[in-house]
């Protein structure tokens, strides 16, 4: 379904120092950095898929998300997504994807929700029927009911989010592109949405590619990861099989009676520590789980020890600073 090969991006960017005498100098001479945004990037997606593409900022996922969809045309390399070429055949290309950028909107500003919705009908010239259908289907699986006749610019961030999604899939989209969909959102409405496009990935097949820097929506949604940095892509795979790369390695959250010094463990890095409590993390391959905890009662007095495996966010860190991003 989706096919990326070799996809080349750069940018050329102005830059000047600050002051009167270096504004003046610009106007006549420019200096230019040249940022490498892509670098020979290759993958594909098939068809039913939920994958997670991640990396930290400024490491190109917006560029490859843009060209994509269309927005942007690559200076190397090429893309195709059900036989399209995005940005030769975008009129064509678009009316089978759907796009959500946390910071655009497709929704008009000054009108009501249900408005924008109608002119999104007659621009995708979605059947009546449909149209109908799938309103009924985003109203009450996102619980928009009450937001469909209020002016755009009178909804919160997480109301907006939620209409924004519903917007882009109206008319049935085969590929979702989803850029940061639970920002502003309370706990309650993440669920929601999470719930909701797991849903639409089995019911309708959907093909859903998720750029996110909050990794519950990853552990969550994503069965397979696609981690960029530096504008390269340097891995592609399962989560499980990136917890895998980190031995099994264990987080001990450790309560105590109130302690001046933060304790000391060998074969363990210690991640937080207050008075009363302390997280380490624990290597398999330097110490046991068993030693940790032995060091940790001789030198405070324990009241409550959890064992948790690593949190993803802790993996993606250390796959960060494995690739020094």
């Amino acid at each position: 379904m989706i096919l990326v090969e070799g996809l080349s991006k750069t940018y050329k960017v102005a830059r000047r120092a600050s002051g009167l005498r270096h504004a003046v100098k610009a106007l006549f001479s420019r200096e230019y950095t040249v940022i490498e945004a892509l670098r020979d990037v290759s993958f594909t997606i098939r068809p039913g898929e939920i994958v997670g593409y991640i990396g930290p900022n400024g490491a190109g996922k917006s560029t490859t998300i843009k060209i994509m969809c269309g927005i942007l045309m690559p200076d190397r390399g090429t893309c195709r997504i059900l036989g399209y070429v995005p940005w030769k055949e975008r009129v064509p290309y678009v009316r089978h994807i759907g796009v959500v950028f946390g910071q655009r909107s497709q929704l008009w500003w000054d009108v009501p929700v249900m408005d924008s919705f109608e002119l999104l009908r007659d621009i995708y010239a979605i059947p009546p029927k449909t149209f109908r259908d799938n309103v009924e289907l985003l109203t009450e699986a996102l619980e928009l009911r009450d937001l469909l006749h209020t002016p755009v610019r009178q909804l919160s961030l997480g109301q907006r989010m939620r209409c924004e999604i519903a917007a882009s899939l109206l008319h049935d989209p085969a590929i979702l592109f989803l850029d940061e969909p639970t920002i502003g959102l309370d706990a309650l409405s993440k669920l929601a949405v999470r719930q909701f496009i797991k849903t639409i990935n089995k019911e309708k097949g959907t093909t859903v590619i998720l750029t996110t820097h909050d990794m519950n929506d990853i552990e969550t949604l994503a069965g397979r990861i696609l981690l960029i940095g530096g504008g390269s892509l340097l891995y592609d795979g399962t989560l499980a099989e990136l917890r895998g790369r980190f031995d099994g390695a264990k987080r001990i959250v450790a309560e105590y009676r109130p302690n001046p010094h933060p304790p000391r463990v060998h074969g363990a890095a210690l991640l937080e520590w207050a008075p009363e409590r302390a997280v380490l993390s624990v290597d398999p391959r330097q110490t046991s789980v068993t030693e940790v905890l032995d060091q940790l009662s001789r030198q405070v007095e324990l009241l409550d020890v959890a064992i948790e495996a690593m949190p993803v966010e802790e993996i993606i860190v250390r796959l960060y600073k494995a690739y020094q991003l």
